[in-house]
């Protein structure tokens, strides 16, 4: 198959300068999940963001827009100008040309956007150990990027999506940069980013490049134990999703699913806590009703009652019964 890049050239030299960033080639594994990042101007904050499908963008057909969810979930964060496209359990058919796109609306200006290819497979021709690694400020951090036998030749890169700054395997110097060093296994077929010294503004979205395939990494920044939480605001945003967090999310994001939390344990400590509290309400209730029987009694005393009240005293005289011939016997001697 021909590269993406030679099959969009002329669509991209029509449609003249677009500010949309993204990868050009990415593999996923059949039923896992990718998160693509789309990187767009300041401007287009409040704009729609969108998800199409097709070689042709005339033509492409919109799969999910706005904050949809489902097998594609786009999530926006304007505060970071990005909003990124999730892919959850992809099968062969989801192979194909994709385009992030920005809704413009305007006739003279069309909407921005950039196109992709996804490529779906068993086993992935290029794709990162880990797409998400942090680290605190100081820290190092190492990724490590897969290959398959076909691209064991191809020039291997660690970039960044923001600039489009790649550091490159195979020059003399392989440690451009201070804070980059890439080492590559020939025998293991992957090679390594070392990262040292991170900084703030080292968060992000990067790609392990392998030719003309890409696999995203987004790299995070976990806060400074020297730090208060205060100076750690706006720089490195906390993880918001199960798998992929970034720097370039919105920590309004953040907050809002932290609230929500929040909100769901107090509705749960509601629910729990108020008919507990009745019940304790109605235990003390009866408690100071027999309290108050009790107290009753007590105060009345024993069972005495007055002479009126009381009935009549009766006595008994003492009988005696005797026998016959006791009384015959009393008679003839009274005789």
């Amino acid at each position: 198959m021909a590269r993406p890049q030679i099959l969009f050239g002329v669509l991209l030299y029509i449609a003249g300068t677009l500010s949309m960033k993204t990868v050009d080639h990415v593999t996923v594994r059949e039923g896992g999940t990718i998160t693509i990042p789309c990187l767009y101007d300041n401007q287009h904050k409040p704009n729609l963001k969108y998800w199409c499908k097709g070689y042709f963008w005339h033509s492409c057909k919109i799969i999910a827009h706005g904050n949809a969810t489902g097998k594609w979930t786009i999530t926006d964060y304007p505060a970071h100008n990005i909003f990124t496209v999730e892919l959850n359990n992809p099968t062969s058919s989801d192979s194909g040309f994709y385009w992030c796109a920005v809704e413009i609306g305007s006739h003279t200006k069309p909407d921005d956007r950039k196109h992709l290819y996804v490529t779906v497979k068993k086993t992935p021709d290029v794709f990162a150990v880990s797409s998400r690694v942090s680290g605190r400020e100081g820290d190092e951090i190492r990724v490590q990027c897969i290959y398959s036998s076909g691209y064991q030749n191809k020039v291997k890169q660690w970039c960044r999506l923001k600039d489009q700054s790649c550091y490159t395997v195979g020059r003399t110097d392989t440690s451009q940069n201070s804070s980059v060093q890439i080492s590559d296994d020939d025998g293991g077929r992957s090679f390594t980013v070392l990262m040292t010294g991170l900084r703030l503004t080292d968060s992000g979205w990067y790609f392990c490049s392998v030719g003309d395939l890409q696999a995203p990494v987004i790299l995070v920044q976990r806060e400074n134990k020297n730090k208060t939480e205060s100076d750690d605001v706006g720089l490195f945003p906390s993880v918001c999703s199960n798998t992929i967090a970034s720097n370039d999310t919105e920590d309004s994001n953040c907050s809002l699913e932290d609230s929500s939390e929040q909100m769901d344990w107090l509705f749960l400590l509601l629910y729990t806590a108020v008919p507990l509290l009745l019940l304790l309400m109605l235990v003390l209730v009866i408690w100071r009703l027999i309290q108050k029987h009790n107290g009753a009694l007590s105060k009345r005393g024993p069972d005495v009652c007055s002479v009126a009240e009381c009935p009549t005293t009766v006595a008994y005289d003492t009988v005696v019964f005797k026998k016959a011939e006791d009384r015959e016997q009393n008679q003839v001697s009274i005789s």
